[in-house]
């Protein structure tokens, strides 16, 4: 498809002229939802993700058909500084997993009833280690958020983007420094499961990172190419393009929160069409939700990427949904109203 951006001032030109909710699918959603079989708000806050989906699907009663789920998978420079417990080559092993059906992501978008894709950026060729300066250059981060937007499917009715990227958890808590300051202890947790030493080089390089970079420092598209990878930046892309859509987002942990809110700090309401489909186990994780306003669906401790925790929530989304458009009003049911 011919790209409507070919640099980054046309994505942020992008991002600034991004679609709203629809406020007539709202008000008929709001009153189909006052006539159901059901006290007012008895179903909680399942009454307004149900609302929330039918303003951004443009429908009062709206169904999920096509659910996506997109993974990305980078290499990072920055593992060079020993911030992982694993060898970069696992990104490669993992991507093969993944087109082979073996991970887990594979079978909760199977239950979830979602079409899984799988893109892998430039494996071969890591981002530059960004404690030594930007991890990429404004191309690389265009090519990226390329791959991105070009990954969703336009049919699709609600999306999920995760990730896979051997050092991610650094490049994530080195965004989140950069966009909302604090220390690098605060936002540098263990990933993968790294030990108390790899810990503290962890936060080392967090920190260097974000020195090396002073540009990044409250500038979300800048931390994304000065912090990020190739994935993240990616996710970013496919959530930009989700909006253009008008498809709605569940957002996944830490990782893939990072890249959104690098989304939300340059574009304020530019998440808008996203829920967070969980708060996972990395230590940072809700405190990046709490920065940019989103109150998480399940809280199950998982830490595994992947976009794992978003495909679950995806059956949340739908179980409102199902209730929403399937139920039958008072009238329909003939149940007196109270």
């Amino acid at each position: 498809m011919t790209l409507p951006f070919q640099t980054m001032d046309e994505f942020r030109k992008l991002l600034q002229a991004a679609p709203g909710p629809d406020q007539t699918a709202l008000d008929g959603a709001a009153a189909r939802n006052g006539q159901l079989t059901k006290p007012p708000g008895a179903l909680g806050r399942l009454e307004d993700l149900a609302l929330w989906y039918a303003s951004w699907r443009g429908d009062a009663r709206p169904s999920i058909d096509a659910p996506q789920v997109v993974i990305f998978a980078g290499n990072h420079g920055v593992t060079a500084q020993g911030v992982s417990a694993f060898p970069p080559e696992v990104t490669v092993q993992m991507v093969a997993n993944f087109e082979a059906g073996g991970a887990a992501i594979n079978q909760l978008s199977n239950s979830a009833g979602a079409k899984m894709d799988v893109h892998a950026l430039e494996l071969d060729r890591p981002t530059a280690d960004f404690t030594q300066g930007p991890a990429m250059s404004e191309a690389e981060l265009v090519d990226a958020l390329a791959t991105g937007w070009n990954a969703v499917d336009p049919n699709a009715d609600l999306l999920v983007t995760g990730e896979m990227g051997i050092g991610n958890t650094t490049s994530a808590a080195a965004i989140c420094l950069a966009l909302f300051g604090g220390d690098a202890g605060d936002w540098t947790g263990r990933g993968t499961g790294v030990d108390d030493a790899g810990l503290a080089v962890k936060t080392k390089a967090v920190a260097a990172g974000v020195a090396a970079n002073p540009g990044a420092d409250g500038n979300g598209m800048e931390a994304l190419r000065c912090l990020g990878g190739r994935e993240l930046a990616a996710m970013a892309g496919a959530i930009a393009r989700a909006r253009a859509e008008r498809i709605p987002v569940i957002l996944d942990g830490f990782i893939c929160t990072a890249a959104a809110a690098a989304l939300e700090v340059a574009q304020p309401g530019a998440l808008d069409h996203t829920v967070a489909g969980h708060a996972s186990a990395e230590g940072a994780h809700k405190a990046l939700l709490a920065k940019i306003g989103k109150d998480p669906l399940l809280a199950l401790g998982l830490r595994l990427g992947e976009g794992s925790g978003g495909a679950l929530a995806i059956t949340i989304l739908k179980s409102a949904i199902a209730c929403h458009s399937g139920m039958a009003t008072f009238a329909e049911a003939g149940v007196a109203a109270g």
